[in-house]
């Protein structure tokens, strides 16, 4: 018998400097990094967008690899990617933690339009803000002390 899946993962993350913000070119260019390290370590990327200080990846993951590995090499990765290209005058780093939300195919098309829509989204909402809901809409328990965004 053949292994068929399909698990798709809400992933978030945070940038460690608030003062270092993703923009323009660069978070164009950060982005498509980013695709390439997922399609290389074998998931299928489906969006990353976000905001200058934070993103947002929906991913088909392989279900031979695990969400934190995947997180742990995007993360290192895009850090190398980004200070090997001197981005920025000082050293670039994404927080610890992250968040990884599960999603089934009848959800997608809602957080596709969700995560493409980050600029008018946060017109409303701080990240933080946004982050505590997801967590209270998926019931993940939390301490607020590790919020400290």
């Amino acid at each position: 018998m053949s292994t068929y899946t399909q698990i798709y993962i809400h992933i978030v993350f945070h940038i460690q400097n608030p003062q270092l913000l993703l923009m323009g070119e660069t978070k164009t260019r950060v982005f498509k990094y980013m695709t390439g390290i997922i399609k290389n370590i074998g998931h299928k990327p489906i969006i990353i967008n976000g905001m200058p200080d934070h993103v947002h990846i929906l991913v088909g993951l392989s279900p031979d690899k695990t969400i934190s590995d995947l997180v742990k090499e995007v993360k290192r990765c895009s850090t190398n990617f980004i200070n090997d290209n001197k981005f920025f005058p000082v050293k670039f780093a994404w927080q610890k933690g992250y968040g990884a939300f599960s999603y089934s195919r009848s959800h997608l098309t809602n957080i596709i339009d969700y995560i493409k829509n980050q600029k008018e989204h946060h017109r409303k909402k701080t990240f933080k803000e946004e982050y505590i809901e997801m967590l209270k809409r998926f019931g993940v328990d939390y301490d607020p002390k590790y919020i400290d965004l």
